[in-house]
Protein backbone atom coordinates (compact mmCIF):
# COMPACT_ATOMS: atom_id res chain seq x y z
CA UNK A 1 0.00 0.00 0.00
CA UNK A 2 1.77 3.47 -1.53
CA UNK A 3 0.92 6.66 -0.40
CA UNK A 4 -2.27 8.48 -0.94
CA UNK A 5 -3.12 9.39 -4.54
CA UNK A 6 -2.86 13.70 -5.15
CA UNK A 7 -6.98 13.30 -5.31
CA UNK A 8 -7.27 11.86 -2.04
CA UNK A 9 -4.79 13.71 -0.55
CA UNK A 10 -6.87 16.66 -1.37
CA UNK A 11 -10.24 15.57 -0.64
CA UNK A 12 -8.25 14.87 3.36
CA UNK A 13 -6.55 18.23 3.56
CA UNK A 14 -10.26 20.11 2.28
CA UNK A 15 -11.82 17.66 4.96
CA UNK A 16 -9.25 18.91 8.07
CA UNK A 17 -9.60 22.87 6.92
CA UNK A 18 -13.29 21.80 6.77
CA UNK A 19 -12.68 20.55 10.78
CA UNK A 20 -11.28 24.35 11.67
CA UNK A 21 -13.69 26.44 9.54
CA UNK A 22 -16.89 24.51 11.66
CA UNK A 23 -15.05 24.73 14.53
CA UNK A 24 -14.46 28.57 13.93
CA UNK A 25 -18.07 28.88 13.26
CA UNK A 26 -19.21 27.23 16.39
CA UNK A 27 -20.94 23.95 14.64
CA UNK A 28 -18.89 21.44 16.71
CA UNK A 29 -21.08 18.65 15.95
CA UNK A 30 -20.04 19.34 12.18
CA UNK A 31 -16.51 19.34 13.04
CA UNK A 32 -17.10 15.84 14.65
CA UNK A 33 -18.77 14.69 11.81
CA UNK A 34 -15.74 15.92 9.12
CA UNK A 35 -13.02 13.78 12.21
CA UNK A 36 -14.95 11.30 11.80
CA UNK A 37 -14.98 11.28 8.32
CA UNK A 38 -10.99 10.45 7.87
CA UNK A 39 -10.81 6.66 7.14
CA UNK A 40 -7.81 6.13 9.56
CA UNK A 41 -5.99 8.13 12.01
CA UNK A 42 -2.47 8.05 9.66
CA UNK A 43 -4.94 9.60 7.48
CA UNK A 44 -6.13 12.32 9.55
CA UNK A 45 -2.56 13.00 10.78
CA UNK A 46 -1.03 13.19 7.18
CA UNK A 47 -4.30 15.66 6.03
CA UNK A 48 -3.71 18.13 9.56
CA UNK A 49 0.11 18.07 8.91
CA UNK A 50 -0.18 19.01 5.15
CA UNK A 51 -2.50 21.91 6.24
CA UNK A 52 -0.22 23.41 8.33
CA UNK A 53 2.09 23.05 6.48
CA UNK A 54 0.49 25.00 3.76
CA UNK A 55 -0.75 27.52 6.11
CA UNK A 56 2.74 28.19 7.88
CA UNK A 57 3.86 28.82 3.75
CA UNK A 58 1.11 31.45 3.81
CA UNK A 59 2.11 33.36 6.79
CA UNK A 60 5.73 33.39 5.51
CA UNK A 61 5.05 34.35 1.74
CA UNK A 62 2.30 37.15 3.60
CA UNK A 63 5.35 38.37 6.18
CA UNK A 64 8.85 37.23 4.77
CA UNK A 65 9.19 35.56 8.18
CA UNK A 66 11.44 32.48 7.83
CA UNK A 67 9.75 28.93 8.69
CA UNK A 68 11.74 28.62 11.52
CA UNK A 69 10.64 32.01 13.23
CA UNK A 70 7.44 31.50 12.33
CA UNK A 71 7.70 27.49 14.25
CA UNK A 72 9.06 29.46 17.41
CA UNK A 73 5.94 32.25 17.50
CA UNK A 74 3.68 28.79 16.74
CA UNK A 75 5.22 27.35 19.93
CA UNK A 76 4.58 30.50 22.09
CA UNK A 77 1.21 30.49 20.88
CA UNK A 78 0.67 26.93 21.72
CA UNK A 79 2.19 27.57 25.11
CA UNK A 80 -0.31 30.92 25.69
CA UNK A 81 -3.37 29.06 24.83
CA UNK A 82 -2.46 26.03 26.95
CA UNK A 83 -1.83 28.07 30.58
CA UNK A 84 -4.54 30.47 29.65
CA UNK A 85 -8.40 29.86 30.70
CA UNK A 86 -9.95 26.98 29.39
CA UNK A 87 -12.26 27.96 26.04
Amino acid sequence: MGAPSPARTAEAVQRAAGVIAAKARGDLDGAEALLAAFATPADQARAFALLAELALGLVRAQTGQNMDDLVQELNLLVEQALSGPPR
